[in-house]
């Protein structure tokens, strides 16, 4: 009897520590500050992960940008903990340009980019001398010119990366298409300058564009975008989890109720 009380007690002491590791902060680290840009990755984190993490003991600061440059630069220098942003043609090219030393470790639901109307207002409105406003950021430009190529507006040329497509790249102009590269959180506003606009997933949300106005959105799946570390810290126990926040099914079931039209993690199919 003796022996049993003692092998209850051991379990139940397993139990605790068990559930400490789940449930406890990081000891090591006690605020986690989150950056995002303006919109729907803000929304996330106010809204469900930011709660999440403080179950577990955590403070979390969220940091909202407007552009896609200081958000890597402020994760690298230790501003930021965690970066929610960028898709990983962008962040691989980004880093490599500016020697940083940053890793994906989760995705995130991610609005696709889509063409929305400007002054004309559906697809077969375009003209020859169209013009269009497109991300200046290349990764994202270079998505532009993929919707084009598919729509048949250009031709681009055969055997190209098409993630890191450039204006170079363009074989044939078809349609003429006076293409304007703007900062990406401008591109909402653009729409009363130009005959379209490809906009940013989250920069529509944010501006009340309905995903479901896109008179086009991209096919590929390769943009969905990711949660952002220092490599150093992509195994440490609080990096951990964020990564299980962000996957929770809490945080699934919040987000697919939320984001009808989205894109979601490969890793939630």
């Amino acid at each position: 009897m003796r022996r049993l009380v003692l092998k209850s007690i051991a379990v139940a002491a397993i139990g605790l520590t068990a559930a400490a590791n789940v449930y406890a902060a990081d000891p090591a680290k006690k605020e986690i500050t989150i950056g995002t840009t303006v919109g729907d990755f803000g929304d996330q984190v106010k809204q469900q992960i930011k709660p999440l993490l403080e179950k577990q003991g955590y403070s979390v600061k969220l940091v909202e940008f407007t552009d896609y440059v200081r958000p890597n630069l402020a994760l690298q220098e230790g501003s930021l903990d965690v970066n929610v942003f960028q898709h990983k043609p962008y962040l691989d090219n980004f880093a490599r340009e500016n020697k940083l030393q940053l890793k994906e470790v989760f995705q995130v639901p991610t609005a696709p980019l889509g063409i929305y109307a400007g002054k004309l207002k559906s697809l077969k409105d375009v003209k020859i001398g169209s013009t269009l406003a497109a991300p200046n950021d290349p990764s994202n430009f270079a998505r532009a010119l993929v919707m084009l190529n598919d729509l048949g507006w250009v031709k681009l040329k055969k055997g190209i990366n098409p993630l890191t497509a450039s204006e170079k790249d363009i074989e044939v102009n078809v349609k003429k298409i006076k293409i304007v590269p703007l900062e990406a959180a401008q591109l909402p506003r653009s729409r009363a300058d130009v005959d379209f606009a490809v906009v940013n997933g989250n920069y529509a949300v944010s501006s009340g564009i309905k995903l479901t106005e896109a008179v086009y959105q991209e096919k590929s799946y390769a943009y969905v975008n990711w949660g952002v570390v220092r490599a150093a810290d992509a195994a440490k126990p609080w990096a951990k989890d964020v990564i299980a926040a962000y996957n929770s099914p809490a945080f699934r079931a919040w987000a697919k109720q939320k984001y009808a039209g989205y894109k979601f993690p490969a890793n939630w199919k």
